[in-house]
């Protein structure tokens, strides 16, 4: 084991998209047992209806996560605009901690924010108060009460409706607001900020009253190509994740 930490985020896995759940799975095999910790930023799922939902591959998903856990590598999970559902079911089958967003912690003994990202996005006033409706504790037991094939025919109509909802609002709204980092990092004391949720990944050094800071937004996996932001040894750096293995000089 490295000792090296890892980070992940919005994954998107679905049957709908076989070549990333391959991916993450020989991830979880492979690449991931060599470190100390993972984290999943949220968004591991396209949707998740309940931890009763046995289908395809949320319990590849579920096995995998599990076999990763027992051999070492602890796993925390936080939940993204997708997966909020995600519950202790999961995390009993699974081995993976549920974090709240946002949480602190420290690298090199530097305070560090970890979130999803949809928080920031301040700009996006609808979906802002679209995340507090559906995220009210009777909003979600309500809907955990109904049957598996209700809760799937309500997924599937929001994902329509999300769908069409994102290509007809400006890209400027759907990415972070400045202030809102700023806000975020100030409120939690930290100099370095790690998210995803906008699928804009890159690094942005920041000035919070006048010391320094940094941003770090994590990848989306597309397809049979992911990426991990890794705290280590070497500091922090990028490594691509593809089939047969991870490309270390990313």
């Amino acid at each position: 084991m490295s000792g090296e930490t890892l980070f992940v985020s919005d994954l998107h896995l679905s049957p709908d998209r076989p070549a990333t759940v391959s991916l993450f799975l020989g991830f979880l095999a492979g690449r991931a047992r060599e470190a100390e910790r993972l984290y999943i930023l949220g968004d591991l799922f396209d949707v998740w209806i309940g931890d009763d939902d046995d289908s395809s591959p949320n319990v590849e998903v579920q096995a995998a996560l599990g076999a990763l856990t027992r051999s070492g590598t602890r796993c925390d999970l936080m939940h993204g605009n997708r997966d909020f559902l995600i519950g202790p079911g999961f995390c009993r089958a699974s081995g993976c901690r549920l974090l709240p967003d946002p949480t602190r912690v420290r690298f090199d003994d530097e305070p560090t924010l970890l979130m999803h990202g949809d928080l920031l996005c301040t700009d996006d006033i609808p979906y802002q108060r679209f995340r507090r409706r559906i995220r009210n504790p009777l909003v979600k037991r309500l809907f955990l009460w109904r049957s598996l094939k209700a809760r799937r025919a309500v997924a599937a109509g929001y994902r329509r409706k999300s769908g069409a909802a994102t290509a007809e609002k400006p890209p400027a709204i759907m990415d972070v607001n400045p202030g809102t980092v700023k806000d975020y990092l100030r409120r939690h004391g930290a100099s370095r900020l790690i998210h995803g949720h906008t699928h804009r990944p890159g690094d942005q050094l920041l000035e919070i009253d006048g010391r320094p800071a940094r941003r770090s937004v994590l990848a989306e996996w597309h397809l049979d190509r992911g990426e991990v932001l890794i705290h280590g040894s070497r500091g922090w750096r990028r490594e691509a994740i593809l089939p047969g293995g991870s490309d270390r000089s990313a």
